[in-house]
This record gives structure tokens, sequence and C-alpha cells, in this order.
């Protein structure tokens, strides 16, 4: 869990109909919250949105407008508290190809 009054660090913003955006929230979302307060809004690749005049503006946005949030779990922090850790995604070694499938796109 944060400590109150942590700022979190590039949050990932997903709103309705559009890209992602990160942010830094001044504090944890709760459950009775009808609006994410942030600030230091910026897209993916980290540069100012178009719609964003001064970077040190406030945003406020409604849940409404908001598919979801993503919050980084802070470095080391996971282990420490007995909270879940991130899946571990695992790779295959060879990639199986289907050959029927295949036959079809070489057809079209």
């Amino acid at each position: 869990m944060l400590a109150s009054g942590t700022v979190i660090h590039d949050a990932v913003i997903h709103l309705l109909n559009e890209q992602p955006l990160l942010a830094d929230l001044p504090t944890p979302p709760t459950t009775g919250d009808l609006v994410l307060v942030c600030t230091n809004l910026r897209m993916m690749n980290r540069k100012r949105p178009v719609f964003v005049d001064d970077a040190a503006s406030t945003f406020v946005f409604p849940y409404s407008q908001i598919r979801f949030v993503e919050i980084p779990i802070p470095r080391g922090a996971a282990s420490a508290e007995g909270e879940p850790r991130p899946a571990r995604v695992e790779e295959p070694d060879e990639i199986e190809l289907d050959e029927d499938l295949l036959r079809r796109v070489r057809e079209l």
C-alpha cells in the first residue's frame, strides 16, 4: 500500500476511445472518487499532448470517461509487503506454425 502524501509517477490513464496517457497522481484513487485528479500529463512517448497548454496544470477526468488506470508498483515494494508480483510472461522457445493456415493464406 502507498503511504499517504506519496505521488504516484507514470500512472497510465486509459480514456474511452482515446490513446492512453501518462500522468502523475498526487493521491491514490479511492472507491468513493468521482473524478481522477492528475498532473504532468503526457503521451506514452513522454511528449506533451497537443491539447495541453501548460504542462504544470492540474487535470481532472471524470471516471465515466476512463476505462481503467494502471498504477505502477514501486520497485521492491511488492515482495516486501506481500502483494502479488506481476505475472512473468514466458515466451516459447520456438513458434509452432499451423501448416493448414499457411496453405489457406497462400491460396488467397
